[in-house]
């Protein structure tokens, strides 16, 4: 099961085009597309849910759902390397 997991807001950016947020979770830091919520600030806690914010929570709730999370093992998702864009193609695939 995909759940959304809470983090707090550290820095907001454009790219490509798209409204972006780098997230902290406890130690982890990722990157998080915020066009769903775009009145979101630095300093907000957001819920994410497969790269994308989905919605805006306050700090007190983002604290239980994350230590609920974390006591249930379900944040193994964070321990996952961060994946890079390829900038090229690889040979034969475009």
């Amino acid at each position: 099961m995909c759940l959304a997991i809470p983090g707090k807001v550290v820095e907001t950016f454009d790219k490509n085009g798209l409204f972006m947020a780098r997230v902290q979770f406890g130690g982890v830091t990722r990157e998080a597309c915020l066009e769903y919520i775009p009145e979101i600030i630095v300093g907000d806690y957001v819920l994410v849910h497969v790269g994308f914010a989905i919605s805006r929570i306050d700090e007190p709730e983002a604290e239980r759902t994350y230590q609920a999370l974390k006591e249930l093992d379900q944040l193994t998702e964070l321990e996952s390397p961060v994946v890079e864009e390829v900038q090229e193609p690889l040979p034969g695939f475009g």
